[in-house]
């Protein structure tokens, strides 16, 4: 067990009162947070594994879907009445934030976000999802509906001893800024997407 639950409290947000609950990796100090809705003792349990993104979730970037995807995973995990979000604080796909906008100038000079990330010494994807898992076992969680398209989550969940009975799509957010970004998951990272080609009126 690579975590430490901490603490807990009540959390209003524009889609219902929330409980977060805060957990402490061991080896690195390094924060994470649940947010549950409703009674979680019925599974499976409508799940959504949320990666940090500040420029997405707290700066309205449209340079990803991050944002977009974080608050509709919260409406719908409160419309269905019960749930839980992960918050993995992993920015950046764990290259941390700085990194990140570094790899933000590179992809402004041509390069697509897995470019980016190996020019700047780093892999496609530097993210640990085992720690999620161990998020869900110390919320008693062994069987979820987990809400992604990453196809790469389901096969680390699973070996970790989480069991998926279904993966249900996120899908929101697309927009003439993330076009490129969103074509480079599906192709380069294995993104289950349906992508919408945009118009010439919309990418002007």
């Amino acid at each position: 067990m690579q975590l430490k639950r901490i603490a807990q409290a009540k959390l209003p947000t524009p889609w219902g009162t929330f409980t977060i609950v805060g957990f402490k990796e061991l080896a690195t100090s390094k924060d994470h947070v649940a947010m549950v809705y409703g009674d979680i003792t019925q599974q499976p349990i409508l799940t959504r594994i949320h990666s940090e993104c500040l420029t997405g979730d707290a700066l309205f970037s449209l340079r990803c879907d991050c944002g977009f995807q974080l608050q509709a995973a919260l409406q719908q995990i409160a419309k269905t009445g019960n749930g839980v979000l992960l918050y993995h604080r992993q920015e950046g796909r764990n290259i941390g934030l700085l990194n990140k906008i570094r790899a933000y100038a590179l992809q402004d000079e041509g390069l697509d976000t897995v470019e980016a990330n190996h020019q700047l010494g780093f892999a496609a994807d530097e993210r640990d999802f085992t720690i999620c898992a161990d998020m869900l076992k110390l919320l008693n969680i062994d069987q979820i509906k987990l809400l992604t398209n990453n196809p790469e989550k389901i096969r680390v969940l699973e070996q970790a001893g989480i069991k998926i009975v279904e993966r249900i799509p996120l899908e929101v957010g697309e927009n003439p800024n993330n076009e490129h970004y969103l074509e480079t998951k599906a192709q380069k990272m294995g993104h289950i997407l349906h992508l919408h080609p945009l118009n010439k009126d919309e990418k002007s």
